[in-house]
């Protein structure tokens, strides 16, 4: 899957992640601590990983104004243009891998398991 996407779209499955969890927030922003433990990478991986981002376009950073060691990734118009341009190929190739050799009662399951994983989670934070 990363393969694909990468030859169809121009991006890793890392920034793929990183795209989603920036729009999946209402101003396209976040913290860099909170996309790191969103995302659940280390402090390191997540600076190395978010430099090249912002090198190719994709992101910007931003400082926090109110804790100076503080900063904000958000989106640029080109990662916004990114993802949109990659999201339907990859749902489409998730839905092929993961889905299509399912039946509703395999999904079902499948849905009924992963909730409960979900919950146990939750309840363990």
């Amino acid at each position: 899957m990363s393969r694909e996407l990468q030859a169809a779209s121009g991006l890793s499955l890392q920034d793929y992640d990183v795209l989603v969890a920036l729009t999946d927030t209402p101003d396209a922003s976040v913290r860099m601590r909170d996309l790191g433990l969103n995302l659940q990478w280390e402090k390191s991986r997540l600076s190395k990983h978010l430099a090249r981002m912002i090198a190719r376009g994709l992101v910007a950073r931003r400082d926090c104004a109110d804790d100076r060691r503080g900063a904000f990734v958000e989106i640029t118009e080109e990662g916004l243009a990114a993802i949109r341009g990659a999201a339907p190929d990859h749902a489409a190739l998730v839905r092929e891998v993961f889905f299509d050799g399912l039946d509703r009662d395999q999904v079902r399951a499948l849905t009924a398991i992963c909730g409960t994983v979900l919950e146990r989670l939750d309840e363990a934070d």
